[in-house]
């Protein structure tokens, strides 16, 4: 028997030439423990944990079951490109599983899983009376995604301080990624775990701390942006998504006259 210290919801685990191996709750899919379990397996093991009524809570805990559902993942670990709720209503995700579709019936068609390339943090810190200083706090967060999460430092494309906000960006398309690199949606969802006060890791806390000042956090969202556009229909997207949609294109749009004007 060992102790998977990169995830506490497996079971049946032992060692297997120097390194432990277990099966994942939920679907007893095999997990490697010297790198990160993929967030399809994670999601499917914390579904399992609530139904039974056997799964960890922090203290002050309480439900929110927003983007939590029972997904179906492949041998690999990845998520199918097709998801259902059990009945007949289905979607298509992408490699992060967030639906990237309207909800529609089991006749449903997902071609291919499409990949998340860019993956944007957003936190904001409780009100301070001095900001954070900006080198410290961009160190820490490399230092602990890299160290941590495992994940290569070129793919830590940003790290932004507009007080309270704090921003990290996360590129890693299907082009530059090399086999055995850790996935950005799988660190994300464990970095949204951690800062969230659940973390994924068998008795290791994330300590946030800079400048041995301890960082309190009031608010993390997490933002996905794919290599294909998403197929929304525009009376299913919320105002603020609309918003962010615009401001893209604008972006993009921006981009491409600056890019034309220096050509000229």
């Amino acid at each position: 028997a060992c102790i998977c210290e990169k995830n506490k919801r497996v079971t049946n685990c032992r060692l297997v030439d120097g390194v432990c191996r277990c099966e994942a709750i939920g679907s007893s899919l095999p997990v490697s423990c010297d790198t990160l379990t993929s967030k399809c397996l994670l999601m499917k093991a914390e579904m399992t944990h609530s139904k039974s009524g056997r799964r960890e809570k922090p203290k002050d805990a309480f439900e929110d079951t927003d983007g939590l559902y029972d997904p179906e993942c492949e041998n690999s670990g990845a998520f199918k490109a097709k998801q259902c709720n059990g009945t007949s209503t289905c979607w298509c995700v992408n490699t992060a599983g967030v639906r990237r579709t309207d909800k529609h019936d089991s006749d449903l068609k997902c071609n291919q899983l499409v990949r998340t390339m860019w993956i944007i943090i957003e936190m904001k810190h409780a009100e301070r009376s001095t900001p954070l200083n900006t080198e410290s706090l961009n160190k820490f967060f490399r230092e602990t995604i890299t160290n941590r999460y495992l994940l290569n430092g070129r793919y830590i494309t940003n790290v932004l301080y507009e007080e309270p906000y704090i921003t990290i960006d996360l590129k890693q398309n299907s082009s530059v990624k090399s086999v055995g690199d850790v996935d950005i949606a799988d660190v994300a969802y464990y970095f949204e775990k951690d800062v969230k006060g659940d973390p994924i890791f068998q008795g290791n806390e994330l300590n946030l701390n800079i400048d041995n000042e301890a960082l309190k956090l009031e608010k993390t969202v997490v933002y996905y942006v794919d290599e294909i556009a998403p197929e929304f229909s525009m009376k299913s997207l919320t105002p603020g998504l609309v918003a962010v949609i615009v401001v893209v294109i604008v972006a993009i749009v921006a981009a491409i006259v600056v890019l034309v004007s220096s050509n000229k």
